[in-house]
C-alpha cells in the first residue's frame, strides 16, 4: 500500500512544488501590487464567506429533510440536490443565467417588477458560489445525521422537549464536527469557484473578478503574475483549512 500511496502524494504535491519553484520571488511585491491581487482576494473572501453562510442557513435544514423524512420522491430530490457536484461548473453558470438572467424564468420578473438585475453583479458571484458549493455541506451533514444515534433525540422528546429544542440542543451538537467539516469544504469550494462565476457574473475588477478569474486572465498576459496569484490563493486556502479543521473538527471530536 505504501508505493501507490507515495505515488498519490507525489501526483498531488509535484504540481504545487512546481508553482513554488517557478514563482518569481524577487519581483513578487511589484507584480502583486500591480495586478489587483488584493482587490480580487478581498472579493473572493467575502463572497465565499457569504455563500457559506447562506449554505448553512438553507443547507442544514435540507440535509435534515434528506436524512430524516420519508416524503415521496426523496431519492430524486437527493439526486437533484447533489447534481452540482458532478455538473460542469460552466453548465451551472448557464443554468443560473437561464433562471435569473434578464430573460430567465425568474429573472424577467425580478427585472420587470422590482428592477433587479442579478447577472454580472457581486450578488451573482455569491449565487454562483452557493450553487456549486452548498452540495458539499448538504452531503456531509446528511451523512452525519444518518449516522447519529437517534436514541438521544427520542429521550429528549420523551422528557417533553419540543422538536426545535431537540434539533438545537441535541441534534446539532451531535453532528457539530461534520457540520464544521462541511462548512469548511463549502467555503473552500466557493473560494476556488471559476466556471459558474465567470459565466453568470463575468469578470469585472473590483465587482465580480475573484481570485480564480484573476489567475486565469493573468495567465494569458503575465504568467509570473498568474503563478503568484495562484500561490496567494493556495496559501490562503491551506491556512484557513488547516486552522478551521484543527480548531473545529478535531475539537468537536474530542469534546
Amino acid at each position: 500500500m505504501l508505493v501507490p500511496a507515495l505515488l498519490a502524494v507525489a501526483f498531488l504535491l509535484v504540481p504545487l512544488l512546481g508553482l513554488l519553484l517557478r514563482a518569481p520571488w524577487s519581483d513578487a511585491w511589484p507584480i502583486l501590487h500591480g495586478s489587483r491581487a488584493g482587490e480580487a482576494l478581498r472579493l473572493s473572501l467575502w463572497t465565499s464567506t457569504l455563500a457559506t453562510a447562506i449554505a448553512l442557513v438553507v443547507g442544514v435544514p435540507l440535509a435534515w429533510v434528506l436524512a430524516r423524512s420519508s416524503v415521496p420522491g426523496l431519492r430524486l430530490l437527493r439526486a437533484l440536490v447533489t447534481l452540482p457536484l458532478v455538473l460542469p461548473p460552466v453548465v451551472g453558470g448557464v443554468a443560473l443565467l437561464m433562471a435569473f438572467g434578464r430573460t430567465g424564468i425568474l429573472g424577467r420578473y425580478l427585472d420587470a417588477w422590482f428592477g433587479i438585475t442579478l447577472p454580472f453583479t457581486s450578488a451573482a458571484v455569491v449565487m454562483a458560489e452557493t450553487f456549486v458549493a452548498m452540495p458539499f455541506l448538504v452531503v456531509t451533514v446528511e451523512g452525519a445525521l444518518r449516522a447519529a444515534d437517534r436514541g438521544y433525540e427520542d429521550a429528549a422528546a420523551t422528557l417533553g422537549a419540543r422538536r426545535m429544542t431537540v434539533f438545537r440542543r441535541v441534534t446539532l451538537p451531535m453532528v457539530a464536527p461534520s457540520l464544521a467539516a462541511g462548512a469548511v469544504l463549502c467555503w473552500a469550494r466557493a473560494l476556488g469557484e471559476f466556471g459558474a462565476t465567470i459565466t453568470f457574473a463575468g469578470s469585472f475588477p473590483g465587482r465580480t473578478q475573484t481570485m480564480p478569474i484573476a489567475v486565469y486572465y493573468a495567465l494569458e498576459t503575465d504568467p509570473d503574475a498568474a503563478i503568484l496569484l495562484g500561490l496567494v490563493l493556495l496559501l490562503v486556502s491551506v491556512a484557513v483549512l488547516v486552522t478551521l479543521r484543527e480548531r473545529w473538527v478535531r475539537g468537536g471530536v474530542t469534546s
